[in-house]
């Protein structure tokens, strides 16, 4: 078509605009109004402005001689179609509301992302303490497993040999004169888990553990007599009609025959005294005697007629001496009666305490004494306190798939979970019966027994407990918190420590002040109370030893009294 007749033609009515040639850069738009809705919204002025396309009146283009586009007038008709849009939408009353509306929507987007990520996080912390309970349960089940194996193939090698061993050793019911009706007797309390024969040792012990019975004191009597508890439920109301005051009295039913001493190292006193109480309990009261290594080498050295007392050589003699020793006398303060009660992995021997120490809460006995006292415990009954210990299973996180079989700690005070030598606060997730109590960010965390309470966890502010109320105790180090105060919990929940795996440092846990083990992020540590209880001696009573320990130990309350002199009422 030549351009005469593109001249000539002219523009169809139904046709909106016209395309420029093929290699040409611009299009012609031909004019048209700009449509405008009634009341439009935000939303629907965006997409009108972005979808409809804005028709303006552009001169026609004219190519010339050099082949230049003259564009002047199209530029010009764009931008005050622009500025007409703009000036429209900024007149329009309706955009306050809607930037409102949206506002609100994006607020209650963000709320529901932060109650999507709280219920997360809570699912994921359930299932992950779901997961070190079914842990935990998995490994008790097969220790408890793996200890009936090995006795039942210990049994099945040496059946002849366990028969005589039982007849032999094992007291009658009519000869112990236990009925189970009043009281707990030995062989139901601290005897071993499972029986079996005892292994032979290196040295002879003459006779057979000294069986006993354990009752309930009532106000102090000494007589047998005793009294249970017991609720009673009448017309609705539930009260308890009777109790007792629960002191424990232990009654021998044949004379004890093998006593062990432990005493504290570096002493030239105690180890004094030790030579003498050993020969006369020997000359007098015919005992056999069990020492530690230590003092056995102090005592053949000092004179040559103590080689009639026994001691151990390795671990499993160890583990055998519950079978064999009927008291345990410690010459020392507390710490020597922790130590004796760490060589007892299960059922530990009364045990004697004499005070040579510095504070003595353990300690009643005086030593000045020690004749007329070892007497009376020797020929019974006497008052004891039975102690709780805290059972603690160190659980690595690398171990996930596979059960640790480490044997457990066993803490008579307490068991402590510091920051050690990192200058970071310490963080430690706590979770008791696989819920979540607390994140403790501080110095560290003490679990302790009640016999604990003076001790560790009184310098960290807990409270002081006598030493048979049946509990935890639960006190923070240090924490950086106004609210963080200790509590007390009651004794058979499972307490569980984790290091979380966003920790800036390790935590260190140690058992009793010793054996200290790290933490790493990941790792956990089980807390529970153990069933193989501490039963100590008692000089008057439980109440009354724990009262003389606190006023002679700590001056508990002690003040100078009121003077009578001053104003009355």
């Amino acid at each position: 078509m030549s351009h005469d007749e593109l001249a000539d033609k002219e523009p169809s009515s139904s046709e909106e605009f016209q395309l420029a040639p093929t290699g040409s850069k611009f299009r012609s738009l031909s004019p048209a109004p700009i449509p405008i809705p009634a009341s439009p919204g935000i939303r629907s002025l965006v997409d009108s402005v972005s979808d409809e396309t804005v028709n303006v009146d552009v001169m026609a283009s004219h190519q010339s001689e050099n082949g230049s586009i003259s564009t002047a007038s199209s530029t010009v008709s764009l931008l005050e179609s622009e500025k007409a849009a703009y000036e429209f939408l900024a007149q329009t009353p309706v955009r306050s509301t809607d930037a409102h509306l949206i506002e609100f929507s994006e607020a209650l987007r963000t709320v529901a992302k932060a109650l999507r990520q709280v219920a997360e996080g809570k699912a994921a912390a359930q299932a992950e303490a779901a997961e070190w309970k079914r842990k935990y349960e998995l490994e008790t089940a097969q220790k408890q497993q793996s200890k009936i194996r090995g006795y039942s193939s210990c049994i099945s090698n040496n059946l002849d040999k366990l028969a005589s061993q039982l007849t032999l050793e094992t007291p009658a019911p009519d000869q112990l004169g236990c009925c189970g009706k009043h009281g707990i007797c030995a062989h139901q309390v601290l005897q071993d888990e499972v029986p079996g024969p005892i292994p032979r040792s290196n040295h002879k012990v003459g006779g057979r553990k000294a069986p006993f019975k354990l009752s309930w004191g009532c106000n102090g009597d000494k007589n047998g007599q005793h009294k249970h508890d017991f609720v009673s439920f009448e017309k609705g109301d539930i009260t308890t009609a009777e109790r007792s005051n629960k002191q424990i009295l232990l009654k021998w039913e044949s004379p004890p025959q093998t006593v062990l001493f432990i005493t504290k190292p570096n002493s030239s006193s105690v180890r004094v005294l030790c030579a003498e109480m050993v020969r006369w309990l020997r000359e007098y009261k015919n005992v056999n005697i069990f020492v530690d290594p230590r003092v056995s080498k102090e005592l053949l050295t000092e004179d040559s007629y103590y080689n009639f007392v026994q001691t151990w050589d390795n671990d499993d003699d160890i583990k055998m001496l519950h079978t064999k020793v009927d008291l345990i006398v410690t010459l020392g303060g507390d710490g020597t009666v922790l130590w004796a009660a760490s060589l007892f992995k299960g059922p530990v021997p009364p045990v004697v305490a004499f005070a040579l120490g510095s504070l003595g809460f353990m300690t009643p006995f005086p030593s000045e004494h020690y004749r007329e006292l070892l007497d009376n415990v020797l020929n019974g009954p006497f008052s004891i306190t039975l102690r709780n210990r805290i059972q603690c299973h160190v659980i690595r996180d690398a171990a996930k798939d596979e059960i640790v079989t480490e044997e457990p700690f066993l803490v008579l005070n307490e068991v402590t979970i510091d920051r050690g030598i990192s200058s970071y606060l310490t963080n430690l997730e706590v979770y008791c019966d696989s819920s979540f109590v607390t994140c403790v960010q501080g110095d560290g965390l003490i679990i302790s027994t009640t016999s604990g309470s003076t001790a560790y966890s009184l310098a960290a502010g807990g409270s002081m407990v006598h030493p048979q109320v049946p509990g935890i105790l639960f006190t923070p180090i240090c924490p950086h918190s106004l609210s963080f105060r200790p509590l007390i919990l009651p004794e058979y929940v499972t307490l569980r420590v984790q290091v979380p795996y966003n920790s800036r440092g390790h935590a260190w846990a140690s058992f009793d002040g010793k054996d200290r083990k790290q933490l790493s992020p990941g790792d956990a540590l089980i807390c529970s109370i153990s069933p193989w209880p501490v039963p100590t001696a008692c000089l008057v009573d439980s109440t009354t030893d724990f009262f003389r320990s606190i006023h002679e130990g700590l001056h508990w309350n002690l003040r100078k009294s009121q003077s009578f002199d001053g104003p009355r009422d």
